[in-house]
């Protein structure tokens, strides 16, 4: 990917994209396929003894990767099976752990102590602050678009820009990513590199039982449901996203009654009614009513390729969008019309200093239109980013890249203003500015990375006042 970002360099990979440490279905195949391609690898090992660890890193260095993780959760997990897995997890010398809900400040010290780097995931700027206090020194922030156990209750777009103001260590994104749209806007809201899931429990290598995987390609984001129904195995009140089954419509009762019911089995291992377990390989039973984690973007899965396949289109979508000038546009009337720009051209060319200034106002009325964008109302079920906010994050790490040591000044939003008429406020400014500073650019591909986020402020309006657009925009390259 044309973008890089210091989590490349941090976790010696390629493209910032992580794994999630999905129990059960992030194993040796899985990890070792998104390291192969380019990514950073979590594998799931929540709860797993530590003889299914020590065989997994056995088998991922063996395959040739040093770089890599292991996820456990210390409160869904007996503490003296979590004192021989964080034992086990330095003996072995894995480099980076991973850890997921309540923060347990020794568990994190002593992996700091062993030289083991410690990632959290959290659901609230607070949380996040409190996970860089006890030494955390990777923070992923989990929107509640995100398929399996969610932490927090705030949507990706307005979770993420509130962590990444609040620690100082490097963030991920993660709850529904799913497309290359997602992961440019991510960036641009901050992220240095994002987390997936779902995208990558539909492949070929993921562990998850085929049932399951069959169940996320028909599925689109509204058929997910967040619940608590899935509980058993897991601290009191923890919720998930899952695809709606028979639990999820309530024709099984009550799931906290004190009955347990069979309904599947591991091996000799049996799987409970209500449990947090999901259809794996080798599972059989009723998986109809297991826990099908799936997070919002599901609706972007359509097929089950290899992980590296997945990582391949994911990677051209972003590079597409990273790379391109201008949205390509499908023309249904009448273009957009530019002629307002025409009168600048006799005020010289803006160059120097003045273009760096006026590049950074600019990139900054893009930050904070894409924050804005991020405040509205959704419903669930829905991807984590408005696309329609996809240009101005394009153009934000696109300006951005073209500052030399000026920051862009991402303006605030005023106290009160709501979201909408903050988004129109902010688009008639850059409106206004643009117009002013098109007719003067000379070098081509700036002119036209400007006039594309002129006609997508066009778009977005006439869209808001109900008109149908003129034209649709797709990535080029």
């Amino acid at each position: 990917m044309k973008h890089h970002t210091d989590i490349c360099a941090i976790l010696k990979c390629r493209y910032p994209i992580v794994l999630a440490g999905m129990g059960g279905v992030a194993r040796f195949e899985l990890a070792s396929a998104v390291t192969h391609a380019g990514g950073f690898a979590f594998m799931g090992m929540v709860r797993e003894p530590e003889t299914l660890i020590r065989t997994e890193v056995q088998r991922m260095r063996k395959a040739g990767h040093e770089h890599f993780g292991i996820n456990v959760i210390p409160a869904a997990t007996d503490p003296a099976l979590l004192d021989r897995q964080i034992g086990l997890c330095i003996d072995l010398g894995v480099p980076v752990v991973g850890l997921f809900w309540e923060i347990d400040r020794r568990v994190v010290e002593r992996l700091r102590k062993a030289g083991v780097m410690v990632t959290h995931q959290v659901g609230s700027a607070e949380e996040a602050i409190e996970a860089e206090d006890a030494g955390a020194q990777i923070i992923i922030a989990q929107g509640v678009e995100a398929g399996g156990h969610v932490r927090g209750n705030e949507p990706l777009g307005q979770l993420l820009p509130k962590v990444v103001e609040a620690v100082s260590v490097p963030v991920l994104a993660a709850g529904g990513i799913a497309r290359g749209a997602d992961i440019v806007t991510a960036l641009a809201l901050g992220a240095q590199g994002v987390v997936l899931g779902t995208a990558l429990m539909a492949t070929r290598e993921a562990f998850a039982h085929d049932y399951h995987k069959e169940r996320l390609v028909a599925a689109d984001g509204g058929d997910t449901r967040l619940t608590a129904d899935f509980h058993v195995n897991w601290p009191a009140g923890a919720k998930v996203r899952v695809l709606g089954n028979s639990v999820t419509s309530g024709r099984h009762g009550s799931p906290f009654s004190s009955t347990r019911i069979v309904i599947g089995h591991e091996d000799e291992r049996p799987i409970y009614r209500f449990s947090t377990d999901s259809p794996l390989k080798g599972m059989s039973g009723q998986f109809e009513e297991m826990a099908l984690y799936a997070g919002t973007g599901v609706g972007e899965i359509s097929d089950i390729p290899s992980a590296g396949e997945r990582m391949r289109r994911l990677v051209a979508e972003a590079e597409d969008w990273l790379g391109a000038s201008t949205p390509g546009m499908t023309e249904s009337s009448s273009p957009v019309c530019y002629a307002g720009e025409v009168h600048g051209v006799y005020l010289g060319y803006v160059e120097g200093d003045e273009l760096q200034s006026e590049l950074a106002a600019v990139a900054g009325q893009c930050g904070a239109l894409l924050r804005a964008y991020q405040r509205g109302e959704r419903a669930d079920g829905l991807p984590p980013f408005d696309i329609r906010t996809l240009y101005y994050a394009r153009a934000y790490l696109a300006l951005n890249g073209r500052l030399k040591g000026r920051q862009p000044v991402v303006a605030p939003a005023l106290a009160g203003e709501s979201a909408d008429l903050a988004v129109e406020r902010l688009e008639e400014g850059l409106a206004l500015r643009l117009g002013a500073l098109n007719p003067r650019v000379g070098e081509d591909g700036l002119r036209s990375l400007l006039s594309g986020l002129l006609a997508s402020i066009q778009v977005n309006r006439r869209a808001r006042n109900g008109a149908k657009p003129l034209w649709h925009w797709e990535a080029t390259s």
